[in-house]
């Protein structure tokens, strides 16, 4: 072992840091990594942006969180797809196809040497002027990072979460779409900040009217009597590659599912709940707002679908080599 792992593996750091440095020991980080900005593939510490992007002064932009499992690039079209309609919704034209897109995806694995991690891509509205006007920016910056993930630390996938509902309210359809994933996430950032300071992982967000619309970063599930449920899309959930790929397992596995809205009555007294999303994966919930799901421990519909997932994160998806 070469003393610059020893040091870092033996610092007195918290388990869930150390797990991210131990991931990480063996991650383009730590042997030069290669980000994809514009057609170039560039060395993480010459990969930077302007300062009048404005991806970075307005959050105007959008992106894709996507995962990489055993050598393939899990739903790759679907991420692809999500992130030009994304795009299409803020009026952001993207200066190369989708198929280009799915090369660069690819490609910026490739060069990584990454097979099994997390892929962050971006579009950015692009350079501009100081001023809110859109057209002063004359071309969208793309960029693609692949490096590893891990969102939460894994006791709670063994023993499950402990989520708070919060007072910030999910965006109206009539402002900032959910839909959209853009680049300005204050609205899911303020909701996270509410979690940090209940001293939990993540909360559940409800809509205007009440119902239940997701978490800050998931989207959730409940089981009720052998029936999964989950928001609609229209309760403000965003549109979930994960969500669906659940869905999908359950009609598979044949467990009945539907996509009622939801109130925190009908959390409170499931039998199960989970969350999903590409950074979280499937993660169990056993207790929301002091209140114990089922019996305090994940369910075993969760268990099953769960597994079916893990099954086609292993054998499906855009092959990287």
């Amino acid at each position: 072992m070469s003393r610059k792992r020893r040091l870092l593996l033996e610092s007195p750091i918290s388990s869930t840091v150390a797990f991210d440095i131990q991931s990480r020991l063996g991650s383009p980080l730590f042997c030069h990594m290669k980000v994809y900005i514009d057609g170039k593939f560039l060395d993480e510490k010459n990969a930077k942006v302007s300062v009048f992007d404005h991806g970075l002064l307005y959050g105007d932009g959008v992106f894709e969180g996507i995962r990489a499992y055993n050598g393939r690039v899990f739903k790759l079209a679907e991420h692809i797809e999500r992130l030009y309609w994304s795009a299409k919704a803020i009026l952001l034209t993207i200066p190369i196809s989708p198929a280009e897109m799915t090369r660069a995806v690819v490609e910026t694995c490739r060069r990584n040497k990454l097979r099994d991690g997390y892929i962050r891509l971006v579009v950015t509205r692009g350079v501009g002027t100081l001023g809110l006007n859109p057209n002063r920016c004359k071309r969208a910056s793309v960029i693609v990072i692949a490096d590893k993930l891990q969102l939460y630390p894994i006791e709670y996938y063994e023993k499950g979460l402990d989520i708070v509902t919060v007072a910030t309210t999910r965006m109206l359809p009539n402002s900032v779409n959910p839909a959209i994933k853009s680049l300005n996430y204050l609205n899911n950032i303020l909701a996270k900040i509410e979690a940090n300071n209940a001293g939990v992982e993540e909360a559940i967000m409800l809509n205007s009217e009440g119902f239940v619309a997701e978490c800050t970063g998931d989207n959730i599930f409940i089981v009720q009597k052998g029936r999964l449920m989950t928001p609609p899309l229209s309760a403000g959930a965003l549109y979930g590659i994960t969500r669906n790929t659940v869905i999908d397992c359950a009609h598979e596995l044949q467990i009945p599912s539907s996509e009622p809205n939801l109130t925190r009555y009908d959390l409170f007294t499931a039998d199960e709940c989970f969350l999903t999303g590409t950074g979280a994966e499937l993660i169990p919930v056993v207790k929301i707002d002091g209140r114990i799901i089922g019996n305090g421990k994940p369910g075993p519909v969760y268990g099953r679908l769960n597994q079916r997932f893990r099954e086609l994160t292993q054998t499906t998806g855009e092959p990287i080599e």
